[in-house]
């Protein structure tokens, strides 16, 4: 049997060993990486050029400091950098991210995109699902929907030329991220592979949105886009972490537009329900029901115009969030409730 024992020579370093030193020197002398060491650090990972061993402290050592803004976007622009794109890039509107699934409410944002997307705005999606049990994923939905999932980002530039909407999976964009964002079971955290997929947006979009959970975070993400220049940026505390404006509760929204630009304004709250009661059944026919209008549920309609509202301002398609508000209820108003616009 042929011997796999890896030889170590102490006097030759592995090249990616000295991105896990800068992150574990110890509280004196460790500090953030670089824009372009993370860059370099995710193209080596993602080439097979880092050990498993290395790949897992290097997560975990993340974890534990916590990212800055040139990490998540050094590892972005390092992830971009591997990925194979069509000759012809389609022109997409909204690069809108999906990576949290839903576990107290419906995906109701997935009603907003379409209603969107019906309205002419071209959407790119992207995501992943499993990787937290319980929880509903936007892939699912979309099966249960019978809307396409692409199997190349080939396929999604055809998709978003014929019908304005293209969704695809994490392991499609780049398979080395998906087995990465699955080892959270593993590692008993998530990584920072879980913060720097939501801003991937490998068509070029000119306005990224992006929903997280943890409050800490959103002036990482704005710190990160604008790090990496994209025209219009939103982040925001959405339900479950997806991109969803929670009706019953003020929102802040970090906007960023261009490397200079940041504006957090707080939406205010539609409804006056305080802590909307989970839903026990998580019945994802209820979507369809409710783009039909036969199901008139006031929390899902306000979480569907006012994810939208946002999205509309951060566009800059209206200069007020009473602007905003009232276009994204004239295309919700406006919308064929007799099929989806991507069917």
């Amino acid at each position: 049997m042929k011997d796999e024992t890896r030889i170590l020579d102490p006097n030759h370093p592995h090249p990616f060993s000295r991105f896990v030193a800068i992150l574990g020197r110890g509280k004196t002398k460790q500090r953030h990486l670089t824009l372009e060491e993370s860059r370099d650090a995710m193209a080596m990972i993602l080439r097979g050029e880092a050990e498993p061993e290395q790949i897992g402290a290097f997560l975990m050592l993340l974890r534990l400091k916590e990212e800055a803004p040139e990490e998540i976007a050094g590892f972005a622009m390092g992830t971009r950098d591997t990925f194979e794109l069509p000759a012809d890039l389609p022109a997409v509107d909204v690069d809108w991210s999906s990576y949290a699934g839903k576990r107290v409410q419906l995906p109701w944002y997935l009603l907003s995109v379409m209603a969107l997307v019906g309205a002419g705005y071209k959407v790119f999606m992207h995501g992943t699902e499993g990787h937290t049990p319980g929880r509903v994923y936007t892939r699912d939905v979309l099966t249960h929907l019978r809307l396409p999932v692409c199997d190349s980002l080939k396929m999604a530039a055809d998709q978003i030329e014929a019908q304005g909407f293209a969704y695809v999976p994490l392991e499609v964009l780049s398979p080395k991220l998906h087995d990465l964002i699955n080892l959270r079971p593993l590692l008993g955290l998530r990584s920072p592979v879980h913060s720097f997929t939501r801003m991937l947006n490998p068509f070029n979009a000119p306005t990224v949105m992006q929903g997280i959970f943890h409050r800490g975070f959103m002036d990482i993400h704005s710190g990160a886009a604008q790090l990496m220049n994209i025209t219009n940026a939103a982040v925001f505390r959405g339900d479950g972490g997806e991109i969803e404006r929670r009706p019953n509760k003020p929102t802040p929204v970090w906007t960023t537009h261009g490397t200079t630009e940041l504006h957090v304004e707080e939406w205010p709250q539609i409804i006056d329900e305080g802590h909307a009661p989970p839903d026990a059944e998580m019945d994802v026919t209820r979507l369809m029901k409710v783009w039909r209008g036969e199901d008139d549920d006031e929390y899902a309609r306000e979480a569907i115009i006012g994810t939208m509202a946002v999205t509309l301002k951060t566009m800059r398609k209206a200069d007020t969030m009473e602007a905003a508000q009232t276009l994204a209820s004239a295309i919700w108003s406006d919308r064929n409730p007799l099929s989806l616009p991507v069917e």
